[in-house]
Parts: C-alpha cells; sequence; structure tokens
C-alpha cells in the first residue's frame, strides 16, 4: 500500500509540548508510555498552582473542590468504560490493578488443584501474580498455544480449558506482537465453566474503544500514562459482585469504616482499595486524556495508525537484513531485529538520529523466548506520529542493516 501525498488523518502534534520543544523527534515508544498533551499538563498545573490539597479529608472548601475534581474523574472512566462507578477502582496503574485481582481474589477462591489460564504473550504483570497465587495455593497454571505466527486463537484456547478452570488472565492486545486477542469469544467460554476472565487492556484502552459490558469482561487493568495520562494512575474494572466481596490487600487510612482494638471495617467496593494518599493530581488530570481521545474518537485513531503502519510495513519487507516477527500485525506494533544484531546495540544508531524505540524484552520474556531470540527492537505509532516519522524510521532501518552488515 502506498501513500503518495503523505496526508495522515490526525495532524495534533502541536498538541504535545514534548514534540514542540523537540521539533526533530520521532517518537515511536508510545508502547512504554505515550506522550502527554498540553491540556492534560495543564490540569496538573492547575491542582498544584489553584488548590493542591487532600482529598475526602478536609472540610474547607478547597478539600471539597479537589474531591469533587477528583471524583469526577471516576463518573468520566464509568461512561467511558460503560460501567458503573463503584466498579472502577483507582490504582496506580495496570500492574498494580492486575496484582490487586491475583492477591485478593485469586488467593482467596483458589484452591489445590484449581487451574489458571494464561499465555506466553503475555506481560509480566499478567503472568507473575498467577504464578505466585497457584504456587501457595496449588493450583496450576496452564497457558493457551500460540499458533505459529505467535496468536492466541479461540481453538487453542477451547483445548486448555475444562472444568476445572477457575480463572483466565490474558493480554487484550499483546505488548510485542500487536495481536488482537479474541477475548469476547475467551470470555463466553471460559464463563460456560464458571471461570472468571482478568484482561489486561494496557495495550489496547489507549488505542481501540473498550466497553467492559459488551465485552462481559470481569475484571479488566490499564494505565493512564499510555493514554495520553500522568504517570503512577490507573484503573481497575471488575464486576461489582465480585469488588464487594473481596477483601481489601492494603490496609489504612481512608478505605476504613470503623477501626476497633482488634477488628475494623471496611469501606464498599471501590473505596476498600484505595488506601492512604492517592495520586490526586494524577487522577484529576486522567480524566481531561479521555476527553482528549474522545475529542479525536477511536475510529480516527484506528484509521490513522493502520495507515502509518501499512505504509512502513510495506517498505520495510523490502529491506534485506532485518527479522520481521509480526508481519501480519493488526495494530500499530512492530516488533523486529536487525539480523545477527542484538536490539540494544541496534537501538543506538537510531537514538543517533533522535528515533526512540524500545530495544529488549519488553517485560514479556516467555514471548521472546518463543521467538527463540534475546530481545526485540519495537516500533509502536500513535496519533502523533506522522509520515515523516514512518520515512525517517524506514531510513534508518535500512542504514542500520547496511551498517551491521559490514561487520
Amino acid at each position: 500500500m502506498s501513500y503518495p501525498d503523505k496526508k495522515v488523518l490526525l495532524d495534533v502534534k502541536k498538541d504535545f509540548p514534548v514534540l514542540v520543544n523537540n521539533p526533530n523527534l520521532v517518537y515511536l515508544d508510545s508502547g512504554a508510555t505515550s506522550l502527554k498533551p498540553k491540556c492534560v499538563i495543564d490540569k496538573l498545573d492547575e491542582y498544584y498552582e489553584k488548590y493542591g490539597v487532600n482529598v475526602n479529608r478536609g472540610v474547607y472548601k478547597l478539600s471539597y473542590t479537589a474531591t469533587t475534581e477528583y471524583e469526577e474523574t471516576r463518573t468520566v472512566c464509568a461512561k467511558f468504560l460503560n460501567c458503573k462507578e463503584k466498579e472502577v477502582v483507582f490504582t496506580k496503574g495496570a500492574s498494580n490493578g492486575l496484582n490487586l485481582v491475583a492477591q485478593s481474589y485469586g488467593m482467596d477462591n483458589l484452591s489445590e488443584g484449581d487451574e489458571v489460564i494464561s499465555s506466553e504473550l503475555e506481560h509480566h504483570s499478567c503472568v507473575l501474580p498467577w504464578q505466585n497465587v497457584c504456587n501457595i495455593k496449588g493450583a496450576k497454571l496452564k497457558y493457551v498455544e500460540l499458533d505459529s505466527e505467535g496468536r492466541i486463537t479461540v481453538e487453542a484456547f477451547k483445548k486448555v480449558l475444562s472444568n476445572k478452570t477457575k480463572v483466565v488472565v490474558l493480554t487484550h492486545i499483546s505488548n510485542v506482537m500487536g495481536y488482537i486477542t479474541p477475548i469476547k469469544e475467551i470470555i463466553n467460554l471460559a464463563h460456560e465453566v464458571g471461570a472468571v476472565v482478568v484482561v489486561d487492556a494496557a495495550q489496547s484502552v489507549p488505542h481501540v474503544k473498550v466497553d467492559v459490558k459488551e465485552l462481559d469482561c470481569d475484571f479488566l487493568a490499564f494505565s493512564a500514562h499510555k493514554m495520553f495520562g500522568p504517570t503512577g494512575f490507573g484503573i481497575l474494572y471488575g464486576k461489582y459482585k465480585y469488588l464487594k466481596a473481596m477483601r481489601p490487600v492494603e490496609f489504612g487510612g481512608d478505605m476504613i469504616d470503623e477501626v476497633y482494638k482488634n477488628e475494623s471495617t471496611w469501606k464498599d467496593a471501590p473505596f476498600k482499595f484505595e488506601t492512604g494518599t492517592p495520586p490526586v493530581a494524577e487522577a484529576i488530570a486522567f480524566k481531561e486524556a479521555i476527553k482528549y481521545i474522545e475529542s479525536i474518537g477511536y475510529d480516527k485513531i484506528v484509521a490513522h495508525e493502520k495507515a502509518l503502519l501499512d505504509y512502513t510495513m510495506n517498505e520495510l519487507l523490502k529491506i534485506d537484513g532485518i527479522t520481521i516477527y509480526n508481519k501480519n500485525v493488526e495494530t500499530g506494533i512492530i516488533a523486529f531485529n536487525i539480523t545477527g544484531v542484538h536490539p540494544h546495540d541496534a537501538s543506538t544508531i537510531f537514538d543517533e538520529r533522535d528515533i526512540c524505540l524500545r530495544a529488549g524484552h519488553h517485560c514479556a520474556q516467555l514471548i521472546i523466548k518463543w521467538l527463540d531470540t534475546i530481545g526485540t527492537l519495537r516500533a509502536c505509532f500513535y496519533v502523533y506520529n506522522d509520515f515523516e516519522d514512518c520515512d525517517k524510521f524506514i531510513q534508518a532501518v535500512k542504514d542500520s542493516a547496511e551498517y551491521f552488515k559490514e561487520w
């Protein structure tokens, strides 16, 4: 596919101060964290400059303002996900949310002989919490066999699903391969045997519309910082019937109801999971990130990223001396290597040209081992990338392949 006029659907670089201040920067590491638009940065500044106090504690006007702004984010998130406000738990990020489910629901509901299903595509935050729970409780962690491309398929999932399956924990979009998991079909099958499904949506919510009611997932976690929001904040969605029954795993201020010398009671969900002073500024600013995404529209985000992906992949496939691991990917992630070169070494050439790529195992060693490599380079497209970025990246790949061919 070619785009001779190099026109993009979105022209939003001016909204991102990092790109304004670094006009030559080609930022292709949005899978690790996204850049932040000025509206989000301004909201952070507004909190610190205009009211800057704690929430849910003071009875004075500034605290009321902060608390109102803070809880408005929960309202915005609930509408964004199509769920109830009491099903939105504020966390420190996707990893924190995924660990919370494992430590609370998993520890209290798994027994010896039970089974948990995951896959080799997962981020460590999906697998490691359940490795830990299974080791403690005597449950078995099973893996969906990936197909020849490294994809999760419904057919392969059926082969590991059984009446012993109690929890399924899978990525929605792989952070290495960019593949979309057929998660709705998997959720339906899991529910038929009474299993609970936990979805890692860290790489999907920033790029595609996610409706938790339509998916019918039981838990879903994602991070603010990968979708234009601040670092240190995230969302865990959970069906209220599960959140209500789950015990908190952290204890302290603000999550309590009544405290006595030998026992205490907790607030209802979601507040019993939100102990201590939260990242107030980050929570308040996150709703601006959601509003920014909605102002663009997911249809345009998907189309924009697909245009950049198709153009770039078409050019990369013409280059000798590189290995592309996900040639048929449907989202804006390209995993590749310069043949015979460690990705850390290769990445230095890109860095010299102000091209930001991720290099390594991407906190997903299982899929890297499955690919039988030491790591990969990863380029991720987002709304602020354009065809000029693509051309600079493609030329850098060509030059890198040529340079290392001489070694």
